[in-house]
């Protein structure tokens, strides 16, 4: 059946086959693919459709390769029907295009489902007012629309889901009239339709439940009992299931003969929505039915100085919102489910919202408390049992099943507005009977475990406190005045608690109840991490207790996994590293990993990578101390260790090609592998904090070799090319010297010195570098350490060649020469001569410079490294550019700072950049000298080089001085040359000349 014309003539119909007519006349549609783009328009109400969504929805996976221009044909066939009149050149009015999409503008009650929807929703309404009667007509008149088969004549995937979608639409119709003939008192009527449905939809327990309550009404019990028998049978021979609870109570019920089945007397009456059976019995006596059911509001009282959370209030207030409307029409019962770690803030979140979103639910809110990592968990069937208590039930006539319980909880709560608090939940399997089944209620579930399961549920992982948060909360407990005056003080003392509520509550509470502390008095006491947990205590409430709660609920083997996890002092760990930590296959251990993050006890920053809140390690490392042996705690942390050397010894490896270093490490475990050398120091860059923490804690404990950790420490050597972690560098070189020294461990001690004396001469203190390359060289000469012997020469020949002793500089290269031959070592050889280059040419040795450098070139062309080869490059181009040969040094230049800057060597791309300015200006490209300057000033600056700053700064002066710009230029130079000078290095003294020459120019001009 079609709807009534519009003003504008225009009908259509999907309910059935596409049509359209045009006042009374038909249209033309064209083929079924035509239609189905017409159909796809008209079901998106207006809303404009992109040319790919059109594609997939009518070809899929099918599509043929000119499916767009088809698309476009069809739509302009579309256009001429529906609007003959029209102007070729005038845009149309109906089927417009929006961007690259389309959209299809039709005046209200054109289409027929919209006719349908609107029928429906007055029904509904209708029935909610009592008006039954009024409510069945509305509903045959929506039915009456229907002209067979949706969207016959569509075809494509979008119709095929959009044809089931209308048709379990139709059928909710028609069980809702069934409902409403029934109350009316029509089942005789009904009988022989429900009969034909049922037969056509023989697993639809809603219609079976009809029949039965329509036949126990005609006085045919029989006949009743057995539509159930057949229905059990048809569910367990097709779904393997037995029917629901809903229509298992109805077979009881029509066993007991139950008088409430009886047709009520009055049917017309306004009658409570929540008081019938979705079949049209009545659940509860008769006597029942006269009172209005009870209002419950069981949430507990309010926390008064609950802080913060403003963000995650209102995502839960606009959810709760929503699910609150009166007109929702489709999509089921909102449910927020709101998890994290014990003392995090989830009931007092909870409750909070819950008391603010009152008057959005006006038939009251439900509570209970799961108890779901206690050892008496409350069961859904006791909770159910209080619940329906709650809602009035007498206790005599609560189902004693648990299924049956919750049909009727749900059958209470049907078309109620009520928001029911689950709070402290262990599983979804405890929860789920709990929760009502309509739109207009909504639920908040606590728990400490992540419920991903948990079916429509909107999941809030909630954290602990920002910083000022915490401090609020921490003044409203304490005292305002107090905490302000004291405020950096009291910052330290959140900030120990790690901003979790529970744990600045507590301490917030012993400060308030000791007028005599102070703020600053907190902090050394809880500095001690050994005692922190001992100090968040406070009458019943403890942050270990309530940590204990969620560990006593672990398995052995994730209480194992726990505690090891806690004993590494890194921020975090990947899920390779753990796996090491635990002995374990990776695949298991992350599957334990991610079983810790479901229970709320570990976090997971970043894909792969897991960590502690900052109180949870601490009461891990106190169960590990309590439960782990000594030895097995050793072990596990011995693992770690090797884990990443043998790792890092694979970076080192990549990172430098050719080098035999890595050669000397004592590696016992196994690493991961590497694909390429930037994926290598990739992995360092991101472990760097972990390398480092492992390296402090084997430094810190007595008794264990520090050996592993000082392989380690020159392992991770291609960090310092990133120019990013001198400081770290420094701080744990020394501390391995420290251990070194303390255990007598020359081979310690030679690797360690030799890493301090890299990062220092990174940081311009070359004397100080000097002296710890000159120290590791005895170590190195007494211990036999033979590859960093040659390493630690090539770096004093570096050394003396930066402060212009030529002579001296090329003796050190040529006594490593020596050794790396004697080891047959070629990428150390190749070094050598690469890095003797700069001071031939200060010997004036133009030649020698040049064949140093080409059979540096030639020497890691020939090994394959890629690092090597862009060094030599680097130093190839220096020598070519100081005797003339301009264009070849750019192309060297150029060539390796392409390698610099795509492996992140922001060292050696500042250097590139300074040498192409200084190339330029040999060039007389000014302007380009003056971007590569200007990028090796950024970079520089970005790492923190101030000898590359001063570097890119002379330059730069040099090269804008050629450009006229006299005033930049000479402020360039003076900025460079107080770097020089602070810095102590023979440039300045250059400089110093070249500024007085400037100013003698510029008195001359």
């Amino acid at each position: 059946m079609a709807v009534q014309g519009t003003e504008a003539g225009l009908r259509f119909a999907v309910l059935g086959p596409v049509r359209a007519w045009r006042d009374d006349d038909e249209l033309d549609l064209g083929t079924p693919l035509q239609r189905s783009i017409l159909a796809m328009l008209l079901l998106r109400e207006g809303r404009a459709v992109t040319p790919t969504e059109m594609i997939d929805a009518v070809w899929g996976q099918d599509a043929p390769p000119r499916a767009l221009g088809a698309l476009r044909t069809y739509v302009s066939r579309l256009r001429a029907v529906l609007e003959p009149d029209r102007s070729p050149r005038s845009r149309p009015d109906l089927l417009t295009s929006v961007g690259k999409g389309y959209a299809l503008r039709l005046p209200e009650g054109t289409l027929d489902l919209t006719v349908f929807e609107r029928h429906i929703a007055q029904a509904d309404t209708a029935r909610r007012a009592g008006r039954v009667e009024e409510a069945a007509t509305l509903l045959r008149g929506a039915l009456a629309l229907s002209g067979g088969e949706a969207l016959a004549g569509a075809v494509g995937p979008y119709a095929e889901h959009q044809r089931e979608r209308l048709a379990e639409r139709r059928m909710l119709a028609i069980e809702a009239l069934m409902d409403l003939d029934l109350q009316l008192g029509r089942h005789d009527q009904v009988v022989s339709e429900l009969i034909v449905l049922t037969a056509d939809h023989p697993l639809r327990e809603r219609l079976r439940a009809q029949l039965m309550l329509a036949y126990y009404r005609c006085g045919r019990q029989a006949d009743a009992l057995a539509v159930f028998t057949e229905t059990r049978h048809a569910l367990i021979e097709e779904l393997g299931v037995d029917p629901g609870p809903e229509l298992t109570a109805l077979h009881q019920r029509i066993l007991a003969a139950d008088p409430t089945l009886a047709v009520p007397d009055e049917p017309q009456a306004a009658v409570r929505p929540a008081e019938q059976h979705p079949a049209g019995g009545d659940l509860d006596p008769p006597e029942a039915d006269e009172e209005e059911l009870p209002r419950p509001a069981q949430l507990p009282a309010a926390v008064s100085d609950f802080t913060g959370r403003r963000e995650v209030v209102a995502r839960l207030r606009a959810l709760l919102a929503e699910a609150a409307r009166d007109d929702r029409q489709e999509g089921g019962m909102a449910v927020a489910a709101i998890c994290g770690i014990g003392g995090v803030g989830k009931t007092a979140l909870a409750v909070h919202v819950a008391h603010a979103a009152g008057d959005l639910f006006p038939d009251g809110q439900l509570y209970v408390d799961m108890r779901g990592h206690g050892t008496e968990q409350t069961t859904p069937h006791s909770a159910l049992a209080a619940f329906l208590r709650a809602l009035g039930m007498p206790p005599d006539i609560i189902p004693e099943r648990t299924a049956e319980r919750s049909a009727l909880y749900r059958s209470l709560l049907a078309e109620r507005r009520m928001l029911v608090l689950l709070d402290n939940a262990r599983s979804t399997e405890q929860v789920s009977p709990l929760l009502p089944g309509a739109p207009g209620c909504a639920a908040i579930v606590t728990s400490r475990t992540k419920l991903a399961d948990l079916p429509a549920a909107r999941l809030i992982d909630l954290d602990v406190l920002e910083p000022t948060e915490a401090l609020s909360l921490f003044g409203a407990v304490a005292g305002t005045e107090r905490v302000a005056a004291e405020r950096a003080a009291a910052m330290d003392v959140v900030a120990a608690c790690g901003f979790l509520p529970l744990a600045v509550r507590i301490v917030a509470a012993r400060l308030a109840a000791r007028p005599s502390w102070t703020v600053a008095s907190l902090v050394p006491r809880l500095a001690d991490e050994r005692r922190r947990l001992d100090e968040l205590k406070v009458g019943t409430l403890a942050v270990d207790a309530t940590f204990a709660l969620g560990y006593n609920q672990l398995d052995p083997a994730q209480a194992r996994a726990f505690r090891l996890l806690s004993l590494p002092t890194g921020p975090d760990i990947s899920s390779s590293a753990a796996a090491a930590l635990l002995d374990r296959a990776p695949v298991e251990a992350e599957d334990l990993l991610e079983s810790l993050v479901d229970a709320s006890l570990l976090e997971a920053p970043a894909p792969g990578r897991y960590r502690f809140h900052d109180l949870l390690r601490l009461f891990a490392r106190r169960e590990a101390e309590d439960s782990e042996h000594p030895e097995a705690r050793e072990q596990a942390l011995a693992r770690l260790l090797d884990f990443y050397l043998a790792t890092a010894k694979e970076a080192h490896r990549l990172g430098y090609e050719g080098s035999r270093v890595s050669d000397g490490f004592a590696v016992s475990g196994s690493g991961r592998a590497f694909g390429s050398a930037d994926e290598a120091v990739a992995w360092l860059t991101v472990e760097a904090d972990a390398l480092f923490a492992v390296i402090a804690q084997a430094a810190d404990t007595p008794g264990r070799s520090i050996l592993p950790a000082a392989d380690l420490l020159l392992a991770i050597e291609p960090l310092l090319e990133s120019g990013t972690h001198g400081r770290e560098l420094e701080r744990h070189a020394r501390q391995v010297i420290a251990a070194a020294g303390r255990d007598g461990d020359r081979h310690s001690e030679v690797r360690a010195r030799y890493i301090l004396g890299r990062v220092l001469f990174g940081m311009d203190r070359l004397r100080d570098a000097e002296e710890q390359f000159a120290a590791a060289l005895d170590l190195a000469e007494a211990s036999g350490e033979r590859i960093v012997l040659g390493e630690t020469l090539n770096a004093l020949a570096v050394v003396a060649g930066r402060q212009r002793r030529h002579h001296e500089a090329l003796a050190h290269f040529d006594a490593a020469m020596r050794v790396y031959r004697d080891m047959d070592a070629p990428a150390g050889e190749a070094l050598v001569l690469s890095y003797s280059v700069r001071d031939h040419l200060g010997l004036g040795r133009a030649d020698d410079a040049i064949a140093a450098a080409e059979r540096g070139l030639a020497i890691f062309t020939e090994i394959g490294s890629g690092a090597g080869t862009a060094r030599a490059r680097y130093h190839l181009g220096i020598v070519l550019s100081k005797v003339g040969r301009l264009n070849e040094a750019v192309h060297h230049h150029a060539e390796c700072l392409a390698f610099f800057r795509a492996s992140n060597q922001h060292v050696w791309e500042q250097r590139v950049c300074c040498r192409l300015a200084e190339t330029f200006i040999a060039a007389g490209r000014f302007s380009d000298a003056v971007r590569h300057a200007e990028q090796a000033l950024t970079v520089s600056r970005q790492i923190g080089h101030p000898y590359g700053e001063a570097l890119s700064l002379a330059v730069l002066g040099r090269a804008l001085a050629e450009l006229r710009d006299t005033g930049r230029s000479r402020e360039c130079l003076r900025r460079a040359y107080d770097i020089f000078a602070r810095l102590g290095t023979p440039e300045a003294g250059d400089l110093r000349i070249l500024l007085e020459r400037t100013q003698v120019d510029q008195v001359g001009t």
